[in-house]
């Protein structure tokens, strides 16, 4: 029996959207082992520089990502979508162990398979150092952002 994670291809703008959402609720609860469920076991990965394949990989690159970002809080918001793929713009805040505070801003191109767990993810991702009154990502780390919360095109970026 194959895996599976509705919704699946080939997507709707409005199922495109649920899928964005889920894999942002995913990631803002910094499980890597529950996240890389979402992932073929073959996945493969571009994330900045890094490039590798497999849960077990995602599971080390995702382990070591959330021991050094702190009070990580993603948003992702749909870009474009077509059958099986999906284009995504995120910006996540985090602060670091000395306690400065960062906005990284990004992108990403998804692929899935016909169940629709994603098996191939590219991401390109910049970093800025801000302020900690700058930060614009207000919600309890305990929860998925509150859906009254702004979204990245509502909070201008």
């Amino acid at each position: 029996m194959s895996e599976s994670r509705p919704p699946l291809p080939p997507f709707t703008r409005d199922t495109a959207i649920q899928k964005v959402r889920a894999a942002e609720n995913g990631w803002n609860g910094c499980n890597p082992e529950k996240v890389s469920l979402a992932y073929t076991a073959d996945s493969r990965w571009r994330n900045r520089s890094e490039f590798f394949s497999g849960r077990p990989a995602i599971v080390a690159f995702l382990t070591r990502k959330w021991a050094k970002e702190y009070e990580y809080r993603l948003i992702k918001e749909i870009w474009a979508f077509t059958d099986d793929r999906i284009a995504v713009r995120f910006a996540y805040e985090f602060h670091d162990a000395a306690g400065d505070w960062f906005r990284a801003y990004g992108n990403e191109n998804w692929e899935f398979d016909a169940h629709g767990l994603m098996r191939l993810r590219h991401a390109s991702i910049n970093d800025l150092a801000i302020s900690e009154s700058e930060r614009k990502f207000h919600w309890d780390r305990a929860a998925p952002r509150p859906e009254d919360h702004p979204g990245l095109t509502d909070l201008g970026l």
